[in-house]
C-alpha cells in the first residue's frame, strides 16, 4: 500500500472518525491502492454504500494526507 492508503493506515489506533475510517479501510480487500486521487476512495466508499459521514471523514483525511505531502 502507498500514498493516502499507507498515510491513513498509521491511524488505525486513532479513537476519532479518521481513526474508524483508517480501520474499516484495512479490513477492507478492496481498498484501493491508486490512482491516488480523492475520487478513487470517494467512488470506492460510494459504491459499498457509505453514509454522508464517511465520505466528510475521508474528505477530511484528504485533505490533511495532502497538507502533509
Amino acid at each position: 500500500m502507498s500514498g493516502f492508503g499507507a498515510w491513513l493506515a498509521q491511524f488505525t489506533q486513532v479513537s476519532n472518525a479518521i481513526g474508524d475510517l483508517a480501520r474499516d479501510a484495512a479490513a477492507d480487500d478492496d481498498w484501493p491502492d491508486g490512482p491516488d486521487e480523492l475520487e478513487t476512495y470517494a467512488d470506492h466508499l460510494e459504491s459499498a454504500g457509505a453514509s454522508e459521514a464517511a465520505l466528510e471523514t475521508l474528505a477530511d483525511a484528504w485533505d490533511r494526507y495532502a497538507a502533509s505531502r
